[in-house]
């Protein structure tokens, strides 16, 4: 983002801050369909997601108060969304750890090769969808949502082990899926 647009952010959370209505439907207009995408990348549901999204402008307007500019207003408030998606989904008791954790470490054949990933992202983005829960929301916040995962480990209440495990084993499972479907 330039520094002018952060500067311009910055203005209307100022504005928000001091009750103008308008600020808040422009920081709204700005930011909801990146938050729906985060939260969806997560939840997989769009009625879910539209609601986690909805609390959580509600709440960062509630708490604007606490937005102490140490990183971006879009940062913050997809902090946000993250959490509430996360939450609803403890709700829904999404269970976080492998069924298969016997053998935790990740072997040659868990190995993925990079590159393979960068080749056709509508296809990568199927596939994505395609995950058990646990994998295609870790896969997602450190994959989409640049999260490294020792936040997700906390954020999930889960072992960075766990974390890093269910993450080489999604990204195994979207090249399986990936080379047993063909290409269009």
């Amino acid at each position: 983002m330039n520094q002018a647009l952060a500067i311009a952010i910055d203005e209307q959370v100022e504005l928000c801050k001091k009750g103008d209505k308008s600020a808040y439907f422009e920081i709204y207009e700005r930011y909801a369909k990146p938050m729906l995408n985060s939260s969806m990348r997560i939840l997989n549901n769009i009625a879910d997601a539209e609601d986690m999204v909805q609390e959580a402008f509600i709440d960062a307007f509630n708490n604007l108060e606490s937005f102490t500019y140490k990183s971006s207003f879009e940062a913050w408030l997809r902090r946000i969304v993250i959490n509430k998606s996360i939450s609803l989904l403890r709700k829904q008791k999404i269970n976080w750890t492998d069924k298969d954790l016997s053998n935790a470490s990740i072997t040659d054949a868990d190995a993925v090769n990079e590159e393979a990933f960068a080749s056709d992202i509508v296809r990568i983005k199927a596939a994505i969808k395609m995950l058990p829960d646990n994998y295609r929301v870790i896969f997602n916040l450190f994959v989409i949502d640049e999260l490294k995962q020792e936040e997700i480990a906390s954020l999930l209440n889960i072992s960075h082990n766990n974390v890093r495990t269910i993450y080489h084993r999604a990204k195994k499972k979207v090249l399986d899926i990936l080379n047993t479907t063909p290409n269009e």
